[in-house]
């Protein structure tokens, strides 16, 4: 099957912010694109959520529940429990006749395979099968534990999630239907995908594109009285400890979000918490705050209320429930490839990172320290690039050495024409004993201001004006550049003084000559008028060439 999470390229913007919430940095940078690498993902979906180009698509499934459907198939739904959350509605049968309308026969509450696997939870702790017992409802954190902590394996509950558990107890009713997961998680098209209970899981969103299609309105009936069930907690944090019972001799604490959660599991490593049971889940809120209820990240705590208005005390009536619950989670591993310290030092090197107090660990490119991000490139899912100090210190020293090496003279001012930087050139040209001289101050100080007033006044550039500098004894060529979005003023000053003073030898050679040929012509002339009957047409043309030779020289 395809990718669950993937992208859209022509949307990607090289911003790094993917990076840079992937808490396990599941992501490959190619071509300054972000390219999740599925062995390594956990599908908590923060990448979609956070994306500010909508870069990251999630893969649809509609399309093989609609299939299901028109085959004639009876399909089934399993909708989470944070459907409240989520939707304009007063309870399961306003949900329920919305999806009938989608050719979904019959839906139920995913909380009734919730309340199943908190009893075995409890089950669990009454037998004391383990001094720490990780809830295993998120299959997020469950991925996270197979694939980065294989020391947690034993802690974490050998028991199918509330959507395996409901559909097993679907399936086991009717061998046949086909059933359909819908709720606020995509790590759930994973677990369905390797499923033999579940056949398809849609996301809220989904769901939502779905009814929109088929000109489906969810409608809210007038509430009917319903007695809360405890097992409808569990969207929120603290819902799977309020939905199973206490057992003697075991603390309770719930952790959300999966930073938090990795604190956690550096913590159960020293083995020091003993006898606890820990409710885990991925999204901070819990699934009220998943990655398919995006428009809600804002109003958690309106859906919480929610949640808990339409929980309850009491337990859902099940005929017969399945034998068994049980699930073996093992360890999956990423294939990352490790790397030794002299590469990553080798690497830091080149990231311009050469010694500790350059490590700025700014978390810029998305990594923690630079060292990840060092690793990160040997394992070819970062690029040098990524480094934004260290791009801002290549390109200021890249400039720094131009205008420090340029022949030209180099100044610039802000708009109040006050010297932020000025190079050699100008200071040697100017006749000044170090930048200090004038730096900060205004350039009406060494020179006339008018024409970087002209500048900023009229808003253009001035390019290629001659002018001498009388106080310096200098001719220059002068370009001024006014950059208005940066608001300074660049003026770039080359010294012509040589070439204008050979312009004047040049020009005083051609005055003499002119006055020579002047000369030599009247010399002839008077020649001529003695001669003339000797030299005839050779004296006429002698007179025209010298004449041609004055006018010239005249207009060099």
């Amino acid at each position: 099957m395809p990718e669950i999470l993937s992208l859209k390229e022509s949307n990607c913007k090289d911003c790094y912010k993917c990076i840079r919430t992937c808490s396990v940095k599941a992501i490959r940078f190619s071509q300054s694109r972000a390219e999740i690498i599925p062995d390594e993902c956990i599908l908590c979906g923060s990448c979609f959520v956070v994306c500010p180009q909508k870069a990251k698509q999630v893969r649809s499934d509609v399309e093989l529940v609609r299939k299901a459907v028109s085959s004639g198939r009876r399909v089934v739904c399993s909708l989470a429990p944070s459907f409240i959350a989520e939707f304009p509605v007063s309870s399961l049968d306003d949900m329920k006749e919305a999806l009938s309308r989608l050719g979904i026969a019959d839906t139920e509450e995913t909380a009734v395979g919730a309340q199943m696997v908190s009893d075995r939870y409890a089950e669990i702790m009454r037998q004391k099968k383990t001094s720490v017992l990780i809830s295993s409802c998120c299959p997020t954190i469950n991925l996270l534990i197979q694939k980065y902590y294989p020391d947690m394996l034993p802690y974490l509950a050998k028991v199918l999630t509330p959507m395996e558990a409901h559909c097993k107890l679907l399936k086991e009713k009717d061998p046949s239907c086909f059933t359909v997961f819908i709720g606020p998680c995509i790590a759930k098209k994973d677990e369905a995908d390797h499923s033999s209970y579940t056949d398809a899981a849609l996301t809220y969103d989904e769901l939502r594109a779905w009814l929109q299609s088929a000109n489906v309105e969810i409608k809210m009936n007038e509430l009917t009285p319903q007695s809360g069930k405890r097992a409808r907690f569990y969207p929120a944090t603290g819902g799977v400890l309020k939905a199973t019972d206490k057992i003697e001799g075991y603390r309770r604490v719930a952790i959300d979000g999966v930073d938090n959660c990795r604190a956690v599991f550096e913590e159960l490593k020293s083995g020091a918490l003993k006898n606890v049971f820990i409710e885990m889940n991925a999204c901070e809120g819990g699934c009220i705050n998943g990655p398919s209820i995006r428009e809600h990240r804002e109003r958690r705590l309106r859906g919480a209320l929610r949640v808990d208005s339409f929980a309850g005390d009491e337990r859902f009536e099940i005929e017969k429930e399945p034998q068994s619950l049980s699930h073996d989670f093992a360890f999956m591993g990423t294939g990352r490839v490790s790397v030794g310290s002299s590469a990553v030092q080798e690497m830091l090197r080149k990231m311009g990172k050469t010694s500790p107090e350059k490590e700025l660990n700014c978390g810029c490119c998305g990594y923690p320290t630079c060292r990840d991000k060092a690793v990160a490139i040997l394992q070819g899912k970062a690029q040098l690039e990524m480094c934004l100090p260290f791009l801002k210190e290549k390109a200021e020293s890249f400039s720094d050495e131009i205008l420090r090496n340029t022949p030209n003279a180099v100044i610039v001012m802000d708009e109040n024409l006050t010297v932020q930087q000025i190079n050699r050139a100008a200071i040697k040209l100017l006749n000044l004993t170090g930048e200090n001289d004038v730096l900060h101050e205004n350039i009406i100080r060494v020179l006339n201001p008018e024409p970087y007033q002209t500048a900023i006044t009229e808003m253009r550039n001035i390019v290629g004006r001659s002018r001498y500098l009388a106080e310096y004894g200098r001719y220059i060529e002068e370009t001024v550049i006014y950059d208005v979005q940066y608001h300074v003023v660049i003026a770039i000053l080359r010294d012509v003084t040589e070439r204008e003073s050979l312009r004047g030898r040049d020009e005083a050679l051609r005055q003499r000559t002119v006055e020579t040929a002047d000369r030599v012509i009247d010399k002839q002339m008077r020649v001529v008028q003695e001669i003339a009957s000797l030299l005839g047409e050779t004296t006429a043309e002698t007179k025209l060439a010298l004449s041609k030779l004055k006018d010239a020289m005249s207009h060099e």
